[in-house]
């Protein structure tokens, strides 16, 4: 018998997919920081986790949803960790400002402690002076990668929809221009739509109801063959949902996974003996797609990426200290990622000889 899930429960049962779910201790505790359920699921959901698996050794806290507006807050909840002597490592995901000037401090108080970041949304020249380990979306490698999905699909332009805030952050400014390269090499013209920043005045539901308003107004002006890109995880479901309708091209999200809008969008069904089978909900994105008449327009990563930086931000600090795993050593780091999650990811260093890692994963067209 199937039962209709909220994406609560879908991203718990995916979440069974990626990593062993066994409880164990740790002779050290680890501090997680991850986004609440409104600003990231994905990556809270993945810190439930991993709280789960070592209960009392990963000490699992969440920053506030107005994070620009509350930035001490952010650093004291990092901070905080630096004052019991038993933490031996801080992983943040998703690195919101205030995150670097908290390591620092960190820094400053103790250098036993390692400092990981997932999804940094500061200057990566920043971060590499104070932290051990970083991960991130290979932005650089993305914005022709997307431009390149999205010709295969059929689009003959691209809506990219971002705001100031987050064009002023360097990763996504290059992916940017490489996506603008790559698409004019394509024959595929570029238009930037200016949305609301979820953290203005009209916050989540203002950037929400933006996008599913100006989708269609585009398509009214361009036609379908348009893709849909946009940099802030609170328009992806709203964009699904918009795509579905108006039959234009989705090539993946901000943060690529299938747990990442579709559910919401499309009102997934698991059965019981399909939980924590990605592989399964895949299959269900293709059938409600094709139900709607959608083959072929909508698409992501294979892997689900936020929680991936979040688990293997866990098991590679437990690996690091329990073990020896040297971070500048890319090869066995892309290997005990895997290990860790099950999921084959493509590494490379964001500048030579840094210990911030870019990655990539297969994307899927539904």
């Amino acid at each position: 018998m199937k039962r209709k899930l909220s994406l609560v429960l879908v991203l718990v049962l995916l979440l069974g997919a990626v990593g062993l779910t066994e409880a164990a201790s740790l002779p050290f505790k680890i501090g997680l920081v991850t986004g609440t359920v409104s600003q990231g699921e994905e990556e809270y959901r993945a810190g439930e986790k991993m709280a789960a698996k070592y209960p009392g050794s990963v000490i699992h806290v969440t920053y506030p949803d107005n994070f620009m507006q509350e930035q001490e807050t952010v650093i004291g909840q990092i901070v905080q960790f630096a004052m019991d002597p038993q933490v031996k490592a801080i992983v943040v995901v998703q690195s919101v400002p205030g995150t670097t000037a908290a390591f620092n401090l960190v820094r400053e108080m103790r250098d036993d402690i390692v400092l990981i970041m997932g999804l940094p949304h500061e200057d990566p020249d920043m971060i590499a002076g104070v932290v051990d380990f970083a991960m991130e979306t290979d932005q650089l490698r993305r914005g022709n990668n997307i431009a390149q999905i999205a010709a295969e699909m059929g689009a003959k332009k691209i809506l990219h929809y971002s705001f100031p805030r987050h064009m002023s952050m360097e990763l996504l400014a290059v992916r940017y221009d490489n996506m603008k390269q790559e698409a004019e090499k394509l024959g595929i013209e570029v238009i930037d739509v200016t949305a609301p920043d979820p953290m203005g005045d009209s916050g989540i539901p203002g950037t929400q109801q933006f996008i599913l308003e100006d989708i269609p107004r585009q398509v009214a002006i361009h036609g379908t063959d348009i893709a849909f890109f946009g940099t802030n995880c609170a328009m992806m479901e709203p964009a699904i949902k918009a795509t579905l309708d108006t039959g234009i091209i989705f090539p993946e999200q901000c943060c690529p996974s299938p747990a990442h809008g579709y559910p919401g969008a499309l009102g997934i069904e698991i059965p019981a003996d399909k939980a924590g089978d990605i592989d399964f909900l895949l299959a269900q994105i293709s059938e409600k797609v094709a139900e709607q008449g959608r083959t072929g327009r909508l698409a992501t990563w294979v892997a689900p990426i936020n929680m991936v930086f979040v688990e293997a931000g866990v098991e590679v600090a437990i690996k690091h200290i329990q073990e020896g795993l040297d971070f500048a050593d890319q090869d066995a780091v892309e290997q005990a990622v895997y290990e860790a999650t099950g999921v084959k990811l493509s590494l490379a260093r964001y500048t030579e000889g840094s210990n911030f890692y870019l990655v990539i994963a297969d994307s899927i067209i539904f």
